[in-house]
């Protein structure tokens, strides 16, 4: 299978690119995720414009750009004159699952993406031949049923919301309450109960946390769970799978692979830019007039979000490829191929370096840090990774787990050193 230069470059931009938003997971409590407004105040502070970068130029957007190119691999992978076997390739997805496992409880990252990729990877298979328009057609679907769902949990959330407000000011009146109005009210009881976050609660999370690797580990085992047997079926699951199949029709097209003109790149990244930008701008504003409200923090209660999401992706890959195309990553784009190749490895290290920095294991650095300030912690991992990737890729074939996993998916011992 050859190695395709702007496929390397983009996953490495990809990679380097999702410790943005890891990186909260890494060092905060986890409520960071889906309740900000706890750790940001006031707004308009430095954290709140760190934040609200973030949050328009990449949240969501890497991990997209990220499945795009999965989906792309996929391709690559099953079809064309090297094409391998269904037995490859779900020896090579469930291998990618162990190590995605391994992610979540050895490294204790809860916030681990492979898991999920290899799951959504089984199901490509069976549309590895679907031509380039059929692709669409299911993306397109998909990406519909995904922010529908989105829409009906914010509302039924908000109706269940009205309801115990309802309740509540019938119980004042000395009014009898309607029992469909009483069953709402208590959805949204529970809801505010399973949610709501208490300073103690956090201050009990980064204790354990930081205290020992056996501490932390015995936190994580919740957190894990959730992530198995909640977040992926439900949420992430289908978060993947549509922009893997986005990524499998755009390199049947001829997009990832920059064999289109530079013109088409060009109008590709301005048109959506500004329709992503504008997206995720809205969401920022409708956000901050919530005053941080978690009904509109959290990402899945938005039906806006997955395509606020893709636009911006597809808007990376516009803007990396022309400057690819003008030669104006001369002096980075041998760098970013190299963390695209060791892509895999490079996401591990984010886990390791996190696990010494900031848990029990290591420095105990969780919860001492602001929002912004973790930011300080981003360029230096990847300058890291930037030297490193060339300077192992200079001496051998393969990243570590690169290795490893070609040795697992093909059972032959892969040429290491060059």
């Amino acid at each position: 299978m050859d190695r395709i230069e702007y496929l390397d470059v983009l996953r490495g931009f990809a990679l380097l690119g999702i410790l943005l938003l890891n990186i909260l997971g890494f060092g905060l409590a986890s409520a960071a995720f889906l309740d900000p407004g706890i750790f940001i105040s006031p707004i308009g502070s430095i954290d709140y414009v760190v934040w609200s970068l973030v949050e328009i130029s990449s949240e969501g957007a890497m991990r997209t750009l990220f499945s795009i190119l999965f989906g792309a691999g996929v391709v690559l992978f099953l079809t064309g004159s090297s094409a391998k076997s269904a037995w490859f390739h779900y020896r090579r997805n469930f291998w990618l699952l162990i190590f995605g496992l391994i992610n979540i409880y050895v490294f204790l990252w809860p916030g681990d993406i492979l898991v999920t990729y290899a799951l959504s990877g089984f199901v490509l298979w069976f549309i590895r031949n679907w031509k380039a328009r059929n692709l669409m057609i299911l993306a397109t679907f998909l990406v519909s049923i995904g922010s529908l769902q989105n829409f009906a949990l914010k509302g039924s959330l908000e109706i269940a919301r009205d309801a115990d407000l309802e309740e509540k000011a019938s119980f004042a009146n000395g009014e009898e309450v309607r029992e469909e109005i009483v069953e709402w009210a208590q959805a949204w009881r529970e809801y505010e109960r399973d949610n709501k976050v208490e300073i103690d609660a956090i201050q009990i999370e980064i204790e354990k946390r930081t205290t020992s690797y056996a501490s932390a580990y015995e936190f994580n085992l919740k957190a894990a769970s959730d992530t198995i047997y909640y977040l992926i079926p439900f949420f992430l699951f289908l978060d993947a799978l549509m922009m893997m199949v986005v990524g499998m029709a755009l390199f049947k097209l001829n997009i990832l692979d920059g064999k289109k003109d530079i013109r088409f790149y060009t109008r590709m990244m301005s048109i959506c830019f500004l329709a992503g930008l504008s997206i995720n701008t809205y969401e920022v504003w409708t956000i901050t007039n919530s005053n941080m409200n978690i009904l509109e923090t959290n990402p899945y209660l938005r039906s806006t979000y997955h395509f606020g999401r893709l636009f911006m992706a597809l808007g990376y890959i516009g803007l990396i490829i022309v400057l690819m195309k003008i030669d104006k990553l001369s002096s980075l784009r041998f760098r970013l191929a190299c963390v695209g190749k060791m892509a895999l490895t490079n996401y591990l290290m984010h886990s390791v370096i996190a696990l010494f920095i900031f848990s029990g294991a290591g420095f105990g650095l969780l919860g001492k840090l602001t929002w912004s300030q973790l930011y300080l912690i981003v360029p230096l991992i990847w300058a890291l990774q930037l030297y490193i990737s060339p300077l192992w890729l200079k001496y051998f074939n393969f990243g570590p787990v690169e290795w490893l996993w070609r040795l697992l998916t093909y059972l032959k011992i892969p040429k290491m050193i060059k």
